[in-house]
């Protein structure tokens, strides 16, 4: 079964699907590994690998590189980041093509002006209604898989008002997206509300310390929201431990101290499946 109808099957079990953000094949791997269905190719966490803030400064091949090893390392459907489309309506065909190409099972596209900045983040600005409605179009009709997930997301709410944000989410639905993105919504009451005013297939960004509040995954389920992201949560439990770890390397000159808090050499070579690799010389 392709990766575009494993998705389609998880979501018709009416629990939502959780989708860890993944930033590289070895995050994406570990994401498998732990059970999940699927797993989100997060934009933001991306750049961040890359050492660099969520404000649009990796070009479209640098967030591809990575997309294309998540697609590879994890095995499950994934959810990719495609950010603004990387540009005009031209650049969202190419997009949506390379995109298509890689093996990831949806995508979502938001209506940011470029350099577009982390949904989180204040002081966003938009493209007018016309533009994301006409990048829907241009992203449903070039995909060749009718399985391919066109996710519609809008950063309406803190630039425009809850309202305006509701608004163009139902004209992104009628242009075709299959699913509907509000990012940021503020309160139980706004997340509430979303799904008592936007019909069809929804999906939620869920993560500790952001504008969100956090929603209890059997309560989002029962809402309605089929698919909650959590983008950034394994890159931050990443950089808190490789801290602590530098530290006592710099303390000490060894990390033997932590020990059990490490992933052992031999559990590290199963994880990135070396006696695979290996064992093709013995073919």
């Amino acid at each position: 079964m392709k990766a575009t109808q494993q998705l389609r099957q998880a979501l018709t079990t009416g629990k939502t699907l959780v989708a860890p953000g993944a930033f590289d094949g070895l995050s994406a791997r570990l994401v498998a590994m732990a059970g999940f269905d699927a797993v989100y190719a997060s934009g933001g966490a991306i750049a961040r690998a890359a050492g660099v803030p969520d404000l649009g400064l990796l070009s479209f091949t640098e967030v591809m590189d990575r997309v294309e090893k998540i697609v590879e390392a994890s095995g499950l459907p994934v959810i990719a980041d495609a950010d603004t489309g990387f540009g005009g309506s031209a650049n969202v065909e190419r997009t949506v093509r390379v995109m298509e190409r890689a093996g990831v099972a949806a995508f979502h596209l938001e209506d940011q002006s470029f350099p577009k900045r982390c949904g989180h983040l204040d002081d966003k600005s938009l493209v007018d209604t016309d533009e994301m409605v006409r990048k829907i179009k241009i992203a449903r009709q070039t995909l060749t898989d009718p399985d391919c997930l066109v996710i519609a997301r809008t950063d309406a709410i803190a630039v425009e008002g809850f309202e305006s944000a509701l608004v163009r989410a139902e004209q992104y639905a009628a242009a075709g997206a299959d699913m509907l993105f509000v990012e940021a919504p503020e309160t139980i009451e706004q997340i509430r509300e979303i799904a008592r005013r936007i019909p069809g297939p929804k999906l939620i960004n869920m993560f500790y310390g952001g504008k969100t509040p956090l929603v209890p995954i059997d309560e989002l389920s029962a809402l309605g929201y089929q698919i909650a992201i959590i983008p950034s949560d394994l890159q931050r439990a990443a950089i808190h431990a490789m801290q602590i770890t530098l530290q006592e390397i710099r303390r000490t000159g060894d990390s033997s101290a932590l020990a059990e808090q490490l992933t052992s050499f031999k559990e590290r070579e199963q994880i990135v499946q070396t006696s695979r690799y290996l064992d093709l010389d013995k073919l």
